[in-house]
């Protein structure tokens, strides 16, 4: 209480509640950028080097194994019965799990087994000449993609740098901190401030610019990426799971009452399949298990999407289901183009060089920022590196704006582990850095 002029009590002015400004979240965001490129900038590196190496290991497979996959043109097919058999007796130990006929006649066909001593996700394939029936080679492939050893061995590198369940951590956390570390460059463009003519700011000029321009793409191949990651795949495929947006399949079931005494043979359910309008190239899978069906499924990951397939019953040659790609929600269909464009796959070459572009402006993106922290620091004293963004920016924001922060940095922390395990250790280490610089200065 205050009192007037005239002597009466008056009630003291409301001090207004802080306001939200750019300048009083700037810093905030400033600094997580900061330390999220300083410490994640390695990661995301070896991910851009390795994923611009796997962008174009299709057409070098082509070259490498160029005896396997292709075969000289000539008249007449061996049916593929026997190109099977041939297949299996060279593979006595083996369990076919799929035939890949030839797309065109300058290709072979890939018999696809299991067998014992393989590693998850790897198949062993024996390639033979449609026209003579005459083994061409046999390979250990890899994924549902029967990609060639050369193109398995980029990948694997990519995606855990052949260290196993563990090398996975590297990946994970790239993809996780990708798209933070877009979108806080995003906020701090479009509130930049203006860039000063120094060394230093032409460097922040160049690291901004491709960065915008190559925004998008960073995003995309976060979220895509994001899905193949162990911890947080796993809660992807649990969500997609609760909401019906997972990619279905064709039903292998057969009437109980179907007679299981013959089996038609696959080229029998190829010619069926063909008749009725399935493409190449496909996979045809024998039953399962006594009393399923054959599935023929096509496997073409190009532009338009090929990914109809049929069940086909092997004791009459009829086809007891279809579904075609159509009929997929439009979740599975998104998540079927998301990864064949984040593989390189979907729009072919035009699809490679786009990846490529990205991954070069990646590349210069985190040079750039780090040739930024090398010019930021002192000159004098004992320091070697770029001091950090101030301490201390959080305390500026209200706490309205900053409760449902944390409580939504909580929640993406629980569905991407890797990410909130991280950012817990970025605040250890920026709190015990903290205290370090506390205890210098007094």
């Amino acid at each position: 209480m205050s009192i007037d002029q005239s002597g009466e009590r008056t009630a003291e002015p409301v001090a207004a509640p802080p306001r939200l400004t750019w300048a009083a979240i700037r810093p905030l965001v400033l600094r997580l950028h900061f330390y999220a490129g300083v410490f994640i900038g390695p990661f995301l590196l070896v991910a851009a080097v390795t994923g611009l190496a796997y962008v174009w290991t299709p057409q070098l497979e082509q070259a490498v194994y160029d005896h396997e996959l292709h075969v000289p043109v000539a008249p007449g097919v061996v049916p593929l019965e026997q190109q099977a058999a041939v297949a299996r007796a060279v593979v006595p130990d083996g369990t076919v799990i799929g035939i890949r006929p030839g797309p065109t006649p300058a290709d072979s066909t890939q018999v696809i087994f299991t067998r014992p001593g393989l590693e998850p996700s790897y198949h062993w394939t024996v390639f033979v000449d449609p026209h003579t029936g005459i083994v061409r080679g046999q390979l250990e492939t890899y994924g549902s993609g029967q990609a060639m050893p050369v193109r398995g061995w980029v990948d694997t590198l990519h995606r855990s740098l052949h260290l196993g369940d563990f090398g996975r951590w590297y990946s994970e956390l790239a993809a996780s901190w990708l798209w933070v570390v877009v979108l806080g460059g995003l906020a701090l463009w479009l509130g930049k401030r203006k860039s000063s003519r120094s060394k230093r700011g032409r460097v922040l000029a160049w690291h901004r610019t491709t960065g915008l321009v190559i925004a998008a793409g960073l995003l995309f191949l976060s979220a895509t990426g994001l899905t193949w990651s162990e911890h947080a795949g796993t809660s992807i495929s649990e969500l997609r799971s609760r909401l019906d947006w997972t990619t279905p399949s064709v039903s292998t079931a057969l009437p109980a009452a179907a007679p299981q005494a013959r089996d038609v043979g696959v080229d029998a359910v190829r010619a069926a399949t063909l008749a009725a309008g399935l493409a190449d190239p496909v996979e045809i899978r024998p039953p399962s298990a006594p009393g399923k069906a054959y599935v023929v499924q096509q496997v073409g990951r190009d532009w338009p999407t090929k990914a109809d397939s049929m069940a086909v019953d092997p004791a009459t040659g009829r086809i007891t289901d279809t579904l075609p790609f159509a009929d997929y929600s439009p979740a599975a269909k998104l998540a079927r183009w998301g990864i064949d464009a984040h593989m390189g796959l979907l729009f072919g070459v035009a699809n490679q060089i786009l990846l490529t572009v990205l991954a070069l402006g990646l590349i210069a993106v985190i040079g750039w920022g780090y040739r930024m922290w090398w010019l930021r620091r002192p000159t004098r004293g004992d320091a070697r590196a770029g001091r950090p963004p101030a301490r201390g920016t959080w305390r500026r924001i209200p706490g309205r704006v900053l409760a449902p922060v944390l409580v939504v940095t909580a929640v993406v922390g629980y569905f991407l582990p890797v990410f909130g395990l991280s950012l817990l250790g970025f605040l250890v280490v920026d709190l015990i850095a903290g205290v370090r610089r506390q205890e210098v200065a007094s």
